[in-house]
Order: structure tokens, then sequence, then C-alpha cells
């Protein structure tokens, strides 16, 4: 039997503050003066001096603002590859992203795509990627996702929504600094987590779950119960456990896979451009036939902190709409395979996913 040979993030650096450590951490790996480091930078961060004052920016580097309302692109990593390349004549030493899942997933394509030929969208699926990115950090300022720690990029394509899957994919570097998400509102810091929780609950109920994942799993399970049901934490112990709860969510899925809530969000996402997050949580509201114990406790979190999901959002599709999100959805069988064994086709029909779909 052949076992799959995991790349990790070699460097980590956590704690309360260590974003002030990024100069002397970036500084030796810088190519000569004229080859930029690029930040690619929340927009919600402009203007915001307490953040951006403290971006090591030396010679010729620079911050790209780009907004996270929508989810990442790949026609949006081809044109930000261009503009670096057509600015920086001696190539870039490095990108690095600072945001949430949307930022750090578009730094890890731009990584790729500068040491890669073609268009992103080439790159969409497993093991594609030819090239070792260039070297990337990444900053997360929200915690949940796991995208610091994955070997994934997710990215909506002309076709499908898909990551680029690659062992060239994670980040070289990342920074967890909990301060940074001090000023996240509660309805994002409510769906982001739980994109956390559902990995948690996906990864240790499926079918690929072995001990590795495991381990995982159930460390970022706990500290999700700890924070999201329990009373007794500070705002700031509880920024440092999602964090924390963020990377062995992202671990647990690496040596297995995420299920259904994911493969349904992500044909959400394609029609709908639902956010990530979001999407995640407004399907899994209604997967108690697959995950009971998981869905109690989700809907238990969502009464505590008084979260509304919005609802009807498939009311007005119509059956060339639902196709659509039924096909991106059954396009991901590792996902439907991991949920519910290798007869997963037998178990989710097309007719299937459209009632779920209609439910939403």
């Amino acid at each position: 039997m052949s076992y799959k040979n995991f790349p990790m993030v070699p460097r980590v650096v956590f704690g309360r503050g260590s974003f002030n450590q990024l100069s002397e951490i970036i500084a030796p790996k810088r190519l000569n003066v004229s080859a930029p480091f690029i930040f690619l930078v929340d927009d919600v961060f402009k203007g915001d001096a307490w953040l951006t004052s403290r971006i090591p920016l030396s010679y010729e580097d620079k911050v790209i603002y780009i907004s996270s309302k929508e989810e990442p692109k790949t026609e949006q990593v081809d044109s930000l590859v261009e503009e670096i390349i057509l600015t920086s004549s001696q190539g870039a030493s490095g990108i690095i992203g600072i945001g949430g899942g949307t930022l750090l997933d578009l730094a890890k394509a731009v990584a790729i795509m500068l040491n890669n030929e073609g268009e992103a969208k080439d790159y969409q699926g497993w093991d594609l990627v030819k090239n070792p990115a260039v070297y990337h950090v990444g900053i997360p300022t929200i915690s949940g996702t796991g995208a610091e720690v994955s070997r994934t990029t997710v990215l909506t394509g002309p076709k499908m929504k898909l990551g680029i899957n690659s062992d060239f994919t994670p980040f070289d570097q990342v920074v967890l600094d909990p301060e940074l998400t001090k000023g996240v509102p509660t309805n994002q810091w409510f769906y982001t987590g739980m994109d956390c929780f559902i990995h948690c609950i996906e990864s240790l109920n499926g079918s690929y779950l072995n001990t590795f994942s495991q381990t995982y799993g159930d460390m970022a399970f706990q500290l999700c119960k700890e924070i999201f049901l329990e009373d007794h934490l500070s705002a700031s112990d509880a920024q440092d456990k999602l964090m924390m709860a963020s990377w062995h969510g992202g671990m647990s899925i690496a040596y297995s896979q995420v299920g259904v809530a994911h493969a349904m969000s992500y044909g959400l996402s394609y029609l709908l451009g639902t956010k990530h997050g979001i999407g995640n949580c407004i399907v899994f509201d209604h997967l108690e036939e697959f995950y009971p114990e998981g869905v109690k406790l989700f809907k238990e979190m969502k009464t505590k902190y008084s979260i509304e999901l919005p609802k009807g959002i498939c009311t007005n599709l119509d059956d060339s709409e639902f196709d659509v999100m039924i096909n991106i959805s059954l396009s991901l069988e590792p996902l439907w395979e991991n949920a519910l064994g290798k007869n997963w086709k037998k178990i989710i029909t097309r007719d299937k996913l459209k009632e779920l779909y209609q439910k939403m």
C-alpha cells in the first residue's frame, strides 16, 4: 500500500504581536533590491493604520488591496500575476497574504502561477502543478477556514469551483497572531468559525478517517465546543483558541477529506456567489440525516449567538440553475466518497440533491 506523502507548512510563528516580527522573518528571503515582496491585503484594512503601518515595506515592495466580498476567481489570479510580472522586472521575492481565506487562497494561487505557465484554470484539480511556487507567507486575520495550513487554494473558474490541490500550494511560512482577529464582526466570526467546526464533523465522520486526521479533528472539535458553547473564555482566550482550532481543523482534512456540506456549498458558491463560510452554514443546517450529532450542536451554537441564516436563497431558481449546482456538487467525488463510502452514487441522486437545495 502506498501512503500519501503530505506536505506541511515548514515554519510557523504563533503569539499575540508576532506580526511585528514579519520584517525579520522575510528579510533573508529577499532575492535582491529590485525583486519586491508583494503584500496582498484585505481591503477592510485600507486606512487602518494599526495594521497597515506595521507592514514592513522597503525598496520596491508593494501593497495590493483586494476586496474579500467575493470568492476568489481564476481570472482574478491571472490579472494579479500579470500586474506583478509587468511591474517587477526582477521577479517577486515573495507573496504575503494578509486576510481571511479569500486572501490566503489568492496568495497561494498567485505564488504558484508566477512560476507556472498558462492560466490558473488549467491547474484546478489534483496534482497538476509542475513547478514550485514563489516564496509565500500566510497571515490570517480571521480564524476558521484552515486556508493557512491546507494544500489547496479554492478558486471559482469559468467551468467549476475547485481548488489547485498540490504539494506546492502550502505556505512556506505562516504567522499566527490572534491579535489580528480582534475586529471581526460577530456574524463573520461565527460563519468562519463554523467552517472549522464543519471541517471537523465531516472529517471525523468520514470513511477516509485515520488516526492522523482524527487526532487533529478531535482537538479542533473540542476547541470549537469550548469557544462556541461555553461562557468562561475571555475574548483573547477565544481568539487564541479559535486560531488553533482553525489550524487543527485544516490539518484534520489534510489526510482525509471534507463531506456533504462542502460539496453542496461549492454549488451555491458557484451559482449564487454565496461566501464559503455562510454557504457551509446554510447547507449544514439541513443535514441532520448525514450528521445528526453535529447538526444538533450547530443549532445550539446558532441559537446562542442569535444567528439568523438567510432563507429561501434557492426559491426562484429554475431547473437549469439547479442542474448547474448539482453538477458542480457531484463533480467533487472524493468529498462524496469520504462522506458516504464507495457506493455514494446509489445514495446521492440528482433528485436527492435538488430536494436538499430546495430547502435552502
